[in-house]
């Protein structure tokens, strides 16, 4: 976990803080789902990754124009996010549906932070930290039990039966949107690193890649607009979790490490299943509860200051300073997706 450096930088807590954040209000959109249910997971996620990042563009549409010279520079690590933004909805939609909710789930969200690390060591030549490695083994052991705990009481309650195929394909689609909600937060902490201010960098990606959902959206989206309630809950798929969430991911993001911000949003699935069993009335099973335990220590791992931890953050510093934090005050400054997206099938 790197700090930021630069003049007015936030504190690693702070930024933590609002990847958090931004984990809580993803959380909250399989419950919200349920107030929709005749509309399809592949609508539901064009129309909150598709109008959330548009509406991110526009709010910093400023930004883009003054910063446009640095990200035609950067073009490739623009379309490469950009394409991974697109490819993510239909990716973890389409993994619950065929494997099921908690499968589809525990594989996409679970996978996520060791493909953000992987990236990172590959591409950025950045070894992993004993912190990391004990906060993602916490955190994904907890994530494993908290949905073999759904499943296991999903199973009690008789859903129909999975083809092994079925299961198989559905695995896949899980890898594939894990990889690219590592993808799209990898390139746009590197577009933050190399001067962009997050409000820019966002907006580009999730713009770009808003655009290329609106083909979903039209395909599948025709129950949205069949009630208000169905409305009611894409404008705030749309605003809450996907526009406000992603900004504050988004400022986070510009303050510590892509993989350390993927694991932080393993306290999704554990928000997620809170709220299905104090709003929807579902039930969770004693191991659902230690696997939320688990993804809490976790948290706590990775977010609370350790003695002697200074000096190796000043050590691993990117070497280019990240905008100052008085650049990123307005709401356009910027959290997948992936994903409370277990409840129901629908997420992040």
């Amino acid at each position: 976990m790197t700090g930021t450096a630069g003049r007015g930088a936030a504190p690693v807590g702070a930024a933590s803080a609002c990847v958090l954040l931004a984990s809580v209000l993803w959380g909250t959109t399989g419950t919200a789902a349920t107030l929709a249910p005749d509309v399809g997971p592949l609508a539901i996620g064009a129309v909150a990754m598709g109008l959330g990042g548009l509406l991110q563009a526009v709010v910093a549409a400023p930004r883009i124009r003054r910063e446009a010279p640095l990200l035609r520079a950067e073009r490739g690590v623009v379309l490469l996010g950009a394409l991974a933004v697109a490819a993510y909805p239909p990716a973890f939609y389409s993994s619950m549906h065929l494997a099921g909710v908690a499968t589809g789930t525990v594989v996409s969200i679970g996978s996520a932070p060791l493909a953000s690390a992987l990236i990172e060591r590959v591409v950025d030549g950045r070894r992993l930290t004993r912190r990391w490695i004990t906060g993602a083994v916490l955190g994904l052991s907890g994530t494993v039990l908290l949905c073999a705990a759904e499943a296991t009481a999903g199973a009690s309650s008789g859903p129909g039966a999975r083809s092994a195929g079925s299961t198989v394909l559905g695995v896949a689609l899980g890898l594939t949107a894990g990889l690219t909600y590592a993808v799209y937060s990898w390139a746009a902490h590197r577009l933050i690193g190399r001067g962009l201010t997050s409000g820019a960098a966002m907006g580009t990606v999730f713009g770009i890649g808003g655009l290329l959902l609106v083909p979903v959206l039209a395909a599948t989206g025709a129950p949205l607009l069949d009630s208000w309630s169905a409305a009611a809950v894409g404008a705030y798929m749309a605003l809450v979790p996907m526009f406000l969430g992603y900004v504050l991911f988004g400022w986070g993001l510009a303050r510590v490490r892509a993989s350390t911000a993927t694991t932080l949003t393993l306290l999704e699935p554990a928000v997620a299943a809170v709220l299905a069993v104090l709003v929807v009335g579902e039930r969770l099973r004693p191991a659902g509860w230690v696997g939320v335990a688990l993804i809490v220590c976790c948290l706590g791992v990775l977010t609370v200051p350790f003695p002697g931890t200074a000096g190796r953050r000043a050590a691993t510093t990117p070497p280019r300073p990240l905008p100052a934090l008085e650049e990123d005050a307005d709401v356009s400054v910027p959290h997948r997706a992936p994903a409370g997206e277990h409840v129901r099938a629908v997420g992040h």
